[in-house]
């Protein structure tokens, strides 16, 4: 099994999709996303909006990347930690583990400081939960496969894929 190649489990999803709701009540962010450093969502929590998670979790894999590469540059190994402020929605992404990276979003109901406070802890728990569902076999089998990008657009004709 490669490092990438992750079964998050239905016990596993509901401990993080728990945690990170907790996240956010305890530092007033308003959206969470944990995404693969590739930049597949794996799961988002927060109020329900009119967010393209798809495009912002891509794009933020690959500024994350992006800065990987400056911090090499500076003899460092990564920057664990980016932050985007913006005049009314602000950016918080972090390192998870070697895979997964925490996106949080967040406006001036809170602060970077609670924010990466926050973040730090779940971080860690996450990675704990990742880190034990990397251990685990994989199922294999018809029911296992993952879906093609035929069967997602026939079975979930308005999502694409």
């Amino acid at each position: 099994m490669s490092g990438h190649d992750v079964a998050i489990h239905e016990v596993d999803a509901a401990k993080i999709d728990a945690l990170l709701t907790r996240f956010l009540d305890d530092s007033s962010a308003t959206a969470a996303l944990l995404i693969d450093r590739s930049g597949q969502p794996l799961t988002t929590v927060g109020p329900s909006r009119t967010l393209d998670t798809v495009s912002i979790a891509a794009l933020a894999a690959g500024a994350f990347s992006s800065t990987g590469a400056l911090a090499r540059l500076l003899g460092e190994t990564e920057f664990s930690v980016l932050f985007h402020q913006g005049a009314k929605e602000n950016m918080h992404v972090s390192t998870v583990d070697e895979q997964a990276i925490l996106l949080v979003i967040f406006n001036d109901q809170t602060t970077v400081g609670m924010v990466r406070l926050f973040a730090k802890e779940a971080s860690r728990a996450i990675g704990e939960i990742l880190a034990e569902a990397r251990t685990r076999p994989r199922k294999t089998g018809g029911l296992a496969a993952p879906i093609s990008a035929d069967e997602l657009r026939t079975s979930f004709p308005n999502k694409r894929a």
